[in-house]
């Protein structure tokens, strides 16, 4: 049976050797490639990976596909962050990239992810044409690819037009300047040799952990999460360092550890970001979040007078509202971000060096800045969790939420809101929002409380609701 292949969120992802095999490699490039040949000459894509197994192999596979489409590949030699893909998509106006990634998802995960000519994720509309693409070719062994030996391919290096931009963006002196330590941990992913080098080069004392290529990612999920960043914490204190900061798999999302050890979850790391954007930069043209992100940037965005997009979870909706130029800053609670002038695309380097220089400028910690925020604006402690259920569970769970509810808890809802999933607003503007997820049979409950002595019963309200 032909194993249907589905673009979610941010991409197609599976296990390798039991859905992501070579046959549906070759399956799904032949159907990008189908749809980058409906699309304005000359068909040129580029081909990236991050650092998991068998990645040159796939990429390989890829070029060979492509090449047998009349579509000319051109290769990323080296693993590459995926916003430095991005930018090369834009710089050398090509049709789109191939990359071969599953970014967070542990090492027995694969996938590809398909950028449009404009560097951003694939939109709904063209990985339907994808996927019906997929469907009419059949099987992988049908598919035609090169099968000369050891074909020359043409080949890029993406690493130094990327960070030359990033260097335009970001105030790198004013790091240095202030004489910050920093630790970086790529966790094994394609950022290694990025985020340190552009560091180092002006003069930033930088140490790494996690620096060399492990396709298992220390058996775990490359994901820069708290639970996850003990060696970088370890190493922060060794050297006094001001900031850890950490990147993924395929550098897309960021982590960030503040000088006392403590972690700050992305949220927060987006709002300080927005406000320092305002403050250094003097953007209001608009700010971008995800209906399940902190709603301490809604009140940000009123503090600022700044327009207000809440889009449907992945980052694609965000990126949209980049390349029209309505937002100076977009990002996903899940660690994703971009600004203004760059890719439409999540960059956790980007992330990390800005919070660096926020830090730099500012002079105080990312734990006093955060304090400074709430008393401007107010305060709001945002927690997601999830919930596993049976596939009865699930089903009965998903009726469910085509009801609208008048009350969470002893809770009044004053407003639902179904941009993405249920969003449920309360009567103190505490909320929270439901997800299903497409792959398997969890719900994601985000929750966020106004004050923080009511989380828990906020969180387990939310958790009630879901299994009454």
């Amino acid at each position: 049976m032909t194993t249907p292949i589905k673009f979610g969120t941010s991409g197609w992802r599976a296990i390798m050797a039991d859905e992501f095999t070579v046959a549906n490699v070759r399956r799904a490039v032949a159907g990008i490639a189908a749809y980058v040949k409906t699309q304005p000459e000359p068909h040129r894509v580029l081909v990236g990976r991050d650092p998991r197994f068998l990645g040159e192999t796939f990429v390989d596979e890829a070029a060979r596909v492509l090449s047998a489409a009349g579509i000319t590949p051109i290769v990323i030699p080296d693993a590459a962050p995926t916003p430095a893909i991005a930018y090369a998509v834009r710089q050398l106006k090509t049709s789109g990239a191939i990359n071969f990634t599953a970014s967070h998802n542990p090492p027995l995960y694969n996938g590809i992810k398909f950028s449009t000519h404009d560097g951003a994720p694939a939109l709904p509309d063209v990985t339907k044409q994808i996927e019906a693409a997929i469907v009419a070719l059949g099987e992988g062994e049908n598919i035609p690819r090169l099968k000369e030996d050891n074909p020359k391919f043409e080949t890029v290096e993406v690493k130094d037009d990327y960070l030359k931009r990033l260097a335009e963006l970001v105030d790198l002196k004013a790091i240095a300047d202030a004489k910050l330590k920093v630790v970086f941990d790529p966790f094994w992913g394609a950022a290694r040799g990025y985020s340190c080098h552009i560091l180092r080069s002006v003069g930033v004392t930088v140490e790494t952990v996690h620096d060399h290529r492990d396709v298992l990612f220390g058996n775990h999920a490359p994901e820069p999460d708290d639970h996850l960043l003990g060696d970088a914490k370890a190493k922060m204190k060794e050297i006094g360092a001001n900031l850890v900061i950490a990147t993924d798999g395929d550098a897309d999302r960021f982590g960030i550890v503040d000088s006392d050890g403590t972690f700050i979850q992305p949220n927060y790391i987006i709002a300080l970001l927005f406000d320092y954007l305002v403050e250094t930069r003097g953007w209001k043209n608009g700010v971008a979040k995800s209906v399940a992100t902190t709603n301490l940037i809604n009140a940000l965005a009123d503090y600022h007078q700044v327009p207000l997009f809440e889009t449907p979870v992945g980052f694609k909706y965000i990126g949209e509202l980049i390349l029209e130029d309505k937002i100076a800053i977009g990002g996903e609670e899940s660690a994703g971000l971009t600004i203004r002038g760059h890719v439409p695309e999540k960059d956790g380097v980007l992330a990390g060096l800005l919070v660096a220089e926020m830090v730099a400028k500012r002079g105080k910690t990312l734990g006093q800045q955060l304090k400074e925020l709430f008393s401007k604006v107010g305060s709001f402690y945002p927690v997601r969790e999830n919930f596993h259920l049976t596939p009865d569970a699930k089903a009965k769970f998903t009726e469910k939420l085509k009801v609208d509810p008048t009350e969470l808890g002893s809770r009044k809802v004053t407003a639902v809101v179904r941009t993405d999933g249920l969003k449920l607003v309360l009567d103190d503007g505490s909320w929270v929002c439901y997800r299903l997820s497409g792959t398997e049979p969890v719900v994601r409950a985000y929750t966020e409380s106004r004050n923080e002595g009511e989380m828990d019963a906020l969180s387990a309200a939310a958790k009630d609701f879901v299994l009454s």
